[in-house]
Order: C-alpha cells, then sequence, then structure tokens
C-alpha cells in the first residue's frame, strides 16, 4: 500500500517505538510505501529516496488511489523556510498548519486571487492559501547542465546555515549532516543515499581528492559535509550544534583539524 504524510513532520524511527533512535523525517506531502502494517500504530515504510524505517501511522493517510493521484497533482514545493497554511488569504487569517522547507502541496488554479496568494489543495481535501513566494516547482529531476547544478546545489545547503544540530533531522527545525546534503540535492532533482556514505545504486561515485569542486561531497567517519570551493565546506555539525562552514586550510580561522585530517573520501554525481 502507498501512503502520504499528512503531518508537518513524521518521525522516521529505527524501531516501532517513539523512544528508539530517530533516523530520518519525511515532510508533509511526501509520498511513502507501507513495506509493513504492524499490529500496533505502526508502518514500516520506504520513502522515495529509498529509505526505510518505522513510522507511527497517525502521520500517514493510507490509500493507494489518494497517493497515486497526489503524485500525479502535487507539483509544488515550499521553499521558505517554514510557511503557514491559512484559512483565507489575508496575514491576519487564522493557521491550518505550518509547513516546513521541503513539504510538497498541490496548487489549485485561481484566475481571481490576488497574485501574492496560492490556493493549495492539501492531501485530505481541505483548501488552505499560502503566500505565492514560498513555493516553487518541484523539481522531479536535474535537468541542468554541472555549473548551474553545482551552484544551486550549494545555495540550497548554504540556506540552512545556523540550523540546530538534529541526529536523523533533516528540516530547518533540526538537521544533521547527511539530512543536509541529501535535502540539499534532492530538491534540486537529485536523491543521494540518506546516510553518510556513498552506497551502489545511488549517484554519488567516489572520485579523487584534487578533482573535487562545489557541490561535492565530503565524507569523514560517520560525517559527510558539501565542498564550497576555496577550501571551504558546509556541514551540520555536532561539534559545532549547527549548520555552519568550515576550512580545509590549516591558515584559515574556520580550520578543524579533526575533520581536516580524517577525510575517507570525496563524492560526486560528475565523475
Amino acid at each position: 500500500m502507498n501512503a502520504i504524510v499528512i503531518t508537518m513532520i513524521a518521525n522516521l524511527h529505527a524501531k516501532p517505538d517513539s523512544a528508539s533512535e530517530l533516523i530520518d523525517e519525511v515532510f508533509y506531502g511526501m509520498p511513502v510505501h507501507i513495506i509493513e502494517e504492524l499490529a500496533t500504530n505502526w508502518v514500516r515504510i520506504e520513502t522515495a529516496y529509498r529509505y526505510e524505517g518505522y513510522c507511527e501511522k497517525k502521520h500517514l493517510l493510507m490509500d493507494d488511489l489518494k497517493t497515486n493521484a497526489w503524485v500525479l497533482n502535487a507539483q509544488q514545493v515550499i521553499n521558505q523556510r517554514f510557511a503557514d497554511v491559512l484559512h483565507e488569504p489575508k496575514i491576519q487569517s487564522s493557521k491550518m498548519m505550518t509547513l516546513v522547507k521541503g513539504s510538497i502541496v498541490q496548487v489549485i488554479a485561481n484566475e481571481a486571487l490576488n497574485k501574492e496568494w496560492a490556493v493549495i489543495q492539501l492531501a485530505t481535501g481541505e483548501l488552505g492559501y499560502l503566500r505565492q513566494q514560498w513555493l516553487h516547482p518541484k523539481v522531479a529531476e536535474n535537468s541542468l547542465e554541472e555549473h548551474a547544478f553545482r551552484e544551486n546545489v550549494v545555495q540550497t545547503a548554504l540556506s540552512y546555515l545556523a540550523t540546530p544540530y538534529r541526529w536523523g533531522g533533516k528540516s530547518p527545525l533540526g538537521i544533521d549532516c547527511s539530512g543536509l546534503c541529501s535535502i540539499a540535492y534532492m530538491l534540486n532533482g537529485v536523491t543521494i543515499f540518506r546516510d553518510a556514505k556513498i552506497v551502489e545504486g545511488f549517484p554519488i561515485k567516489e572520485i579523487a581528492f584534487d578533482g573535487m569542486q562545489k557541490g561535492d561531497l565530503l565524507f569523514f567517519p560517520g560525517h559527510v559535509a558539501m565542498y564550497l570551493g576555496q577550501s571551504l565546506y558546509v556541514h551540520s555539525s555536532l561539534g559545532g550544534n549547527e549548520v555552519n562552514i568550515n576550512s580545509l586550510d590549516k591558515q584559515h580561522a574556520l580550520y578543524r583539524d579533526d575533520l581536516a585530517t580524517t577525510i575517507t573520501g570525496v563524492g560526486s554525481i560528475f565523475y
């Protein structure tokens, strides 16, 4: 069975227990596949980016037909860190729910509406209103040439600067190292593996260190960062408590010896 996430964030756990390790976050509007429905209030799911874990049923609309229609018709993504869905197209309106960057919604055409606003349909059928500037067409597959893609994926990663570190997190509320890199690529139409390693079957391949360019990934033991060029990289660091920028250059004020000296590899979709 297929399903749609219908809460702001659906936590993905290592076990069917809310106290178990948080391994990922799946956002509103993202489709998932139900692998196993448990006798309790839990299901084992696989995300559209091929990551598996356990999720509480209350976060999902479990319906094959509705999910299939949603995948076809929901083609807009939230590009603001947080966006309130309102009952009416005015800032004084009451809030229906809040969505985070990366959430997926369906826009309903309405020529009579002020151009600053968009009508959206939620997965459950209700209509709400969002600022038009907070929406961006979903990039299902990257079609940009290499230079443009590299620039875009770096800018996307940098948009999470100062986001607090959260193990298993992937949103502006909190994000971990692989969450940052994977969501930056996902929002630009490329699906990479969710964890901090290169996995066969995904587009990131190992390249030589001296071939590294901006947008490529730096791997360390249990950690991953995105290279920005000029020896700088952005990452969500437990040691730094948030998404920040560091340097591989010993002479730079942002140099971190513990990372610069423990690089295990460099990965790129261009090789």
